[in-house]
């Protein structure tokens, strides 16, 4: 089946055969394409005893195919003058190349490929997992990751979003080939799968080429839905590191809406007076800075901590609305924390006021059109929406911010950073 439909942003959305979803915009202002493919899977879809098994397939999928042997892709894509990379999250897994418009098809030819045609060699599999269990243990030398791992495992006691993208240890050491290969015919299909193509090419031509590469790669099984449900928090859950080093660290954190709630909007807001706004996506492109923010205001400017900050990223499934702070030297977790409380307490009491409501609107709005300049973030961006809403959430990002009252925020700070409802970790360094 096939329908094509144009959106005011210019997307038109093509289902191939297979049940692959293609999302094409054509972009002629520099002769330049980019072409990503997201996959519904990330540590969401994960269970105990196979926790980073999501990240270690897309790993496994830069080891080559019989077309692209091991280093092809990469020596192919720098010889033509291109970049390319990939990542895995809570709700996804994506690649993505951006090339030279009339060397494009390279993209569509390598993405097809390993689709299907992805070697999981075992001599290749073991070395990855010393990689990977590296890469663990490189992350683990930084106090801010293992305070997060903590309260992120005692915020949700259900939902898989209680383990980090990179896995527990125990798994990581104990996963076989047979895992990781049942993950990626899982998951790796066309029906799990959106593609993505922005910039310099001819929509009719480039939908040809695609449905002569994709359609060719069989419909995978029905993905497993995730039925997990994270119950309701009845009180503070509090956890406390100790480790080496010599700063402290705090985090908060607060069970808030998925993406496609209403209440995400004036969270966003809310987020962008307290800790100053930010892109959500994974290639910013620079940005305001966080100065003029509540936190910084009250935390940073009086020496009470090196850095603070807030944040909420949109997702499938309810996620976090998160605080951090560096606490200086000389001053303690418990001035840090208070402090906090009262700057939460504040707009529960009082709201916001209506030049901070104007300003922490525009710097999200300009956030996101920072994010958003060129061809590779504009795909990035199609294809994120397409995980967790569908690409139209973005026709409409702009003017549900502008929306936005101070009600609303002073409400959903009400509702949702309630004292029952969070989590909060120290790092105690021991030096």
């Amino acid at each position: 089946m096939e329908n094509g439909v144009r959106r005011k942003n210019g997307v038109r959305r093509t289902v191939l055969d297979n049940d692959l979803t293609v999302l094409t915009k054509e972009v002629h202002h520099a002769p330049v394409a980019s072409f990503w493919v997201f996959y519904r899977v990330g540590s969401r879809n994960e269970v105990s005893g196979v926790t980073g098994v999501s990240h270690w397939v897309e790993h496994m999928l830069f080891k080559g195919t019989p077309q692209f042997p091991k280093g092809e892709i990469d020596r192919q894509i720098a010889r033509n003058g291109g970049f390319m990379n990939g990542m895995t999250w809570l709700d996804f897994t994506t690649y993505f190349e951006s090339l030279p418009a009339d060397r494009f098809d390279l993209a569509l030819r390598l993405e097809s490929d390993r689709m299907i045609n992805s070697v999981f060699d075992r001599s290749e599999v073991d070395a990855e997992r010393t990689v990977i269990i590296s890469e663990r243990q490189m992350r683990e030398n930084h106090p801010a990751f293992l305070l997060s791992e903590e309260v992120q495992s005692g915020a949700f006691k259900v939902h898989p979003y209680h383990h980090h993208v990179i896995g527990w240890q125990c798994d990581l050491e104990t996963m076989t080939r047979d895992d990781l290969w049942r993950h990626y015919r899982t998951y790796y299909t066309p029906n799990n799968a959106t593609a993505i193509a922005v910039g310099d090419f001819e929509t009719e031509a480039l939908l040809d080429r695609v449905r002569e590469l994709f359609e060719e790669v069989p419909r995978g099984p029905e993905v497993p839905e995730v039925k997990f449900e994270e119950p309701l928090q009845r009180g503070e859950r509090r956890v406390t590191v100790r480790g080496e080093g010599q700063t402290a660290y705090l985090q908060a954190v607060f069970h808030t809406p998925a993406a496609d709630h209403p209440d995400f909007f004036p969270l966003v807001v809310l987020d962008s007076v307290l800790g100053g706004a930010q892109s959500m996506a994974f290639f910013s492109g620079g940005g305001t800075t966080n100065r003029t923010s509540r936190l910084y205001k009250a935390l940073v400017k009086t020496e009470l901590a090196s850095g603070a900050s807030s944040s909420i990223y949109p997702t499938v499934d309810p996620y976090l609305f998160s605080f951090t702070a560096t606490v200086r030297a000389g001053r303690t977790l418990q001035e840090v924390e208070d402090v906090v409380w009262q700057e939460v307490a504040r707009i529960q009491e009082d709201s916001v006021t209506d030049d901070e409501l104007t300003k922490a609107i525009k710097q999200a709005k300009a956030q996101f059109a920072y994010s958003s300049e060129s061809v590779t973030n504009q795909g990035y961006w199609l294809g994120f929406t397409s995980i967790f809403a569908d690409h139209t959430w973005l026709d409409n990002y702009v003017d549900r911010l502008a929306g936005v009252t101070a009600d609303d925020v002073q409400r959903v700070a009400q509702t949702y950073l309630a004292e029952t409802n969070r989590t909060v970790g120290w790092y105690v360094p021991l030096d």
